[in-house]
């Protein structure tokens, strides 16, 4: 296992004790999950519902501008559900033809905070747009990460602030050689993906 390897191994490690600490939450915060859903103990959806700021003060404590930009940030959604469709058929047709594992939406789409009684409407819908937004752009990434290991894993030579999940595998920059020795073993390397897809 070389260096870069090693270090992809002990993120996914870490990304395991994440998932696990952030399990714990469950007990404190007294909610179980139950396939898709999350249920509260009764009290404590009682006490969330005294929790929720009620619409009238909700909007009269917003400033303008945020009241203003509002239908700017939800005129975002009009492409994001264009690209969503788009990316969708690519993915469904593409990858069933080159052979790449499809990757899982609903590993990234997570809408599950409508559950939270605290919040009332307005921040119930703000979230439901938050998850939807955030979980496309990662399943888009997934999709572009593995569109690109089949298609084009060549390292940048350049630094890149945002490394997806393939990254690892693609080819050192400038190196002709294993490129023309290995493309083709790359575009079938997906076997890691197996326990996820």
């Amino acid at each position: 296992m070389n260096k870069l390897e090693q270090i992809v191994a002990d993120i996914k490690k870490l990304e395991q004790e994440l998932f696990v600490e952030l399990q714990k939450k469950q007990d404190e915060y007294f909610y179980v999950i139950k396939g898709k859903k999350i249920q509260f103990e009764a009290e404590t959806r009682k006490y969330h519902k005294t929790l929720a700021t009620r619409l009238h003060i909700y909007l009269a404590g917003a400033s303008l501008p945020v009241i203003l930009t509002a239908p700017i940030i939800w005129s975002c959604l009009v492409p994001a559900l264009m690209m969503d469709l788009t990316v969708c058929v690519y993915h469904s047709i593409c990858f069933r033809i080159y052979g790449i594992p499809l990757v899982k939406r609903s590993d990234y789409i997570v809408i599950d905070r409508h559950s939270l009684q605290y919040l009332n409407l307005i921040e119930k819908l703000n979230c439901y747009y938050c998850s939807y937004f955030n979980g496309l752009i990662g399943f888009v990434q997934e999709i572009g990460a593995r569109s690109e290991q089949y298609w084009c894993p060549i390292k940048h030579a350049r630094k890149s602030l945002m490394l997806h999940t393939r990254y690892h595998k693609f080819i050192e920059y400038g190196d002709s050689q294993y490129y023309q020795e290995k493309l083709v073993e790359l575009r079938k390397s997906f076997d890691d993906l197996d326990e996820k897809s």
